[in-house]
């Protein structure tokens, strides 16, 4: 009896020597600093998250930006990686859904581990991201987003893109006092963010340089039926119309402006920046001008923008790159700056060598921080569709207001 009582010890001795061996990684952690314990990425690789659209009305915008990004990692482990470590590119699809996208989010932070996000391209969503991101302590930085309430989420929050705060004013100036617009119809998608925040930039912007708005319509976000919006602009004798919504419905619309006879061309914001917009609009949306914080122009690029042109065009079919492919390069390009000088992965660490961010030499041209992470960019491209592409119609100076 005495025997099988000292082998029963010897057993439970043994469990117990084996269950504090397979909990020793933990333990260990515990006299680290809590710096050392959560800031370094785990693995062998330091993510970043892609957060944007593949599939969906916005997929156009996804799909570049995601283009940009990995490219921009191929060429940071290309050249050794950082941090001794190979960055990684973790990619997913919110299908153009803003609850979609705060699961995606959330996925991002929790179970892939990313140390910051890039994205989304659009006003909207990113707010939805972006408070996720604050909330959890991880970088987000839009690669496309221009609408107002972005940066305003917390210090864990940045973009890159040209602001239309400061690019509208220019193109508005532009339209009034070199094409003689002297009244516009106004055009605004209300269950869009990016549109109803442009509109208002916009409407300020007509007033301040003497345009008179004669007629403002309203649409949604996936309508495509605008003939009652286009039959009363037709009332009204106007010289162009601003458009403050999406590829998606400003090629459809155009469409039936040129179905009811009219004439007049539209402008709008990047948020027109597609080859869907022809694809949608054919014909109807030549002249159409939209403007851009970045352009291929290769007889004018420096030597990083020509190397990037150049590098695309031998991934895409000779094909040229886009704003968001551009945003997106820069956007990883920066975190990884950022991280270099703090010489840490830790979001809250390196989150305020992003903010010290001044005359950065990016792909898109110079971009600094202002206090409020805002990034403050120049030139603006104004475009505008001839035989189905884009052609450049003016290049504006911007300054801050």
């Amino acid at each position: 009896m005495r025997r099988k009582y000292w082998w029963l010890m010897v057993v439970a001795l043994l469990v117990l020597a084996l269950a504090v061996a397979g909990c020793g990684g933990g333990q260990a952690d515990q006299g680290k600093p809590a710096q050392e314990q959560s800031a370094a990425p785990s693995g062998e690789t330091i993510k970043i998250g892609f957060l944007g659209a593949k599939t969906g009305n916005h997929a156009s915008y996804g799909i570049e930006t995601l283009k940009g990004l990995k490219m921009a990692a191929e060429d940071i482990n290309a050249a050794g990686g950082l941090l001794g470590k190979k960055v990684e590119i973790v990619e997913d699809d919110h299908r153009s859904n803003p609850s979609e996208a705060a699961t995606v989010t959330q996925k991002l932070i929790n179970n892939n581990k990313v140390v910051a996000i890039v994205g989304d391209p659009t006003t909207g969503i990113t707010k939805v991201a972006g408070n996720i991101a604050q909330q959890s302590k991880v970088v987000l930085l839009s690669a496309g987003a221009v609408g107002p309430g972005v940066v305003e989420i917390g210090d864990y929050i940045f973009r890159d893109t040209l602001l239309d705060a400061l690019a509208a004013p220019a193109v508005t100036k532009y339209c009034v006092e070199t094409l003689g617009w002297k009244k516009v119809a106004l055009v605004t998608s209300v269950n869009n963010d990016y549109s109803v925040g442009l509109t208002k930039i916009f409407k300020d912007a007509l007033t301040k340089y003497g345009a008179q708005i004669v007629i403002e319509q309203s649409i949604k976000d996936g309508d495509q039926n605008f003939s009652a919006q286009v039959t009363n602009i037709k009332q009204k004798a106007v010289d162009g119309i601003v458009f403050t919504g999406y590829y998606t419905e400003g090629g459809l619309f155009m469409k039936e402006v040129r179905k009811q006879g009219l004439q007049q061309v539209m402008v709008g914001g990047d948020g027109l920046l597609s080859p869907k917009l022809w694809e949608l609009g054919g014909t109807a949306v030549e002249g159409s001008m939209v403007y851009t914080g970045f352009y291929p122009d290769l007889n004018n690029a420096g030597e990083k923008t020509r190397a990037f042109v150049q590098d695309y065009q031998k991934l895409n079919n000779s094909a040229l790159p886009d704003m968001f492919s551009a945003q997106g390069y820069d956007a990883v390009m920066l975190i990884a700056d950022a991280i270099k000088k703090a010489n840490s992965a830790d979001p809250s660490v390196f989150k305020n060598e992003l903010a010290k961010t001044q005359n950065w030499q990016g792909v898109t041209g110079t971009i600094s921080f202002g206090p409020n992470r805002e990034p403050v960019k120049s030139p603006v491209f104004l475009l505008e569709v001839k035989d189905q592409k884009w052609a450049v119609k003016a290049v504006i100076p911007v300054t801050a207001q």
